[in-house]
């Protein structure tokens, strides 16, 4: 579900929407001051709806809500253009400064958040077709049916899993997968 909110002094809602394409479509008619868009949704997520709303109007400010404090997630966020992230278990206490803040167009990073961002910064990023890889992985592919789903040799589909093993700091493809759905860089 996605909050959209007008005049953040009293936090009046002016619109709820179920997914991402229909908060587009709400931002579009009624222009809240503030979105309070969830991360995950059914058909386009929260860090595909901000960046399309942030395509078409760069000055909405939205506010990423999430149950969910993986690499992945928050990476996506900030990536799309959040301007702030504030996790579901956080108590109604910091979420009204956290709206007040991105109205008003500042950050809000809350201290866990900005600790994962900080860790992230230690490790390297994996490539689009690591990823697509890692998912392959996570399906219990060899190497051969890797290649043959992704259109590559068997040869690249070994580097590309060496470079995963070396940037996720792990030993073999399980601990891969164990990591990359801990991080939020998989998801089920």
């Amino acid at each position: 579900m996605i909050a959209l909110i007008e005049t953040v002094e009293d936090m009046e809602v002016v619109g709820e929407a179920v997914d991402g394409q229909e908060a587009i479509e709400m931002y579009r008619e009624l222009h809240p001051d503030v979105i309070l868009m969830d991360s995950r949704m059914p058909g386009k997520d929260g860090s595909q709806a901000t960046a399309e709303i942030l395509r078409q109007s760069p000055q909405a400010r939205i506010l990423m809500l999430s149950a969910f404090d993986g690499d992945g997630d928050i990476v996506r966020a900030m990536d799309a253009g959040v301007l702030g992230y504030v996790l579901k278990r956080s108590t109604g206490d910091n979420l009204i400064p956290a709206l007040r803040t991105v109205a008003s167009g500042g950050k809000w990073i809350p201290k866990e958040v900005s600790h994962r961002l900080d860790l992230l910064k230690t490790f390297e990023r994996l490539t689009s077709r690591e990823v697509q890889v890692l998912e392959e992985l996570a399906k219990g592919m060899a190497n051969k049916q890797i290649a043959d789903a992704l259109c590559i040799s068997e040869y690249t589909v070994k580097d590309h899993v060496k470079n995963i093993l070396a940037k996720l700091r792990v030993a073999d493809r399980t601990e891969a997968v164990s990591v990359a759905l801990k991080r939020g860089i998989l998801r089920l």
